[in-house]
């Protein structure tokens, strides 16, 4: 975050890095927890990154997405659902891989948002749409399984969600160390759920307490991962 602050200070404020280097400042904050300092940084450099490189762009359309994902984490699902879907599509009426990667990870805050609001099967049927038609071995494909994991386990289909978080754990082993830092905690956090429904309340405990663990490290108390390990810590206790 400093680092890319420290960028765009340097630059112009018409330079094409400057917006750029202000929307990784975002995603650094963000990452930290600091869910509403984000969202103000992203609504600063939205309308020059727009006005950059256009409303199709893939880098606006990216911030847009980036930022929709930041209101979920705020809490703000409906408005999460709305502009995740209107930006996964635009995505898709254009072509090459940038767009595609906007196209799934909107698509992935879209997942997340559905289930947030308890609309599960719409979250499932999203997810499955998006990875039958991009089968790539990469982060936003486990983030999109782990959110199919959600959906399933908000069904209360906890069989299904532990093989597809198991899944996602296999994938996750394939990756780059730095390409997953930020799904830090989210594959234990689907399995501890899933154990916690069929009733495997020791090992959904080990589960959480290292969730908790890695995200409170990694991300802080504030972020959004962390608070819900500990809320499923708190369920596990509580039983």
């Amino acid at each position: 975050m400093t680092e890319a602050r420290a960028v765009a200070r340097s630059l112009p404020l018409d330079d094409t890095y400057a917006p750029l280097a202000l929307s990784i400042t975002a995603n650094a904050t963000g990452a930290q927890g600091r869910h509403a300092d984000a969202l103000a940084i992203y609504d600063e450099v939205l309308p020059t990154v727009g006005k950059t490189f256009g409303a199709d762009h893939w880098q606006t359309l990216k911030l847009r997405s980036d930022r929709a994902q930041t209101l979920a984490e705020l809490g703000r699902y409906a408005e999460c659902e709305a502009e995740c879907a209107a930006v996964a599509q635009t995505a898709s009426r254009g072509t090459g891989e940038q767009l595609q990667n906007v196209e799934r990870a909107a698509s992935n805050g879209l997942v997340f948002a559905l289930s947030a609001q308890e609309r599960h099967p719409e979250a499932e049927a999203r997810a499955r749409e998006i990875l039958a038609a991009y089968r790539e071995p990469d982060r936003l494909t486990l983030a999109l399984r782990l959110g199919l994991a959600r959906s399933l386990n908000g069904q209360a289909r906890h069989e299904e969600a532990l093989v597809e978080a198991e899944g996602a754990r296999e994938l996750c082993r394939s990756l780059p160390a730095e390409e997953i830092r930020p799904e830090t905690g989210a594959i234990e956090l689907a399995v501890a759920t899933a154990l916690v429904g069929l009733r495997r309340g020791a090992e959904a405990r080990l589960q959480a307490t290292a969730v908790h663990d890695a995200c409170l490290a990694s991300f802080g108390p504030d972020h959004r991962r962390t608070v819900e390990a500990q809320a499923l810590l708190d369920r596990i206790d509580g039983a």
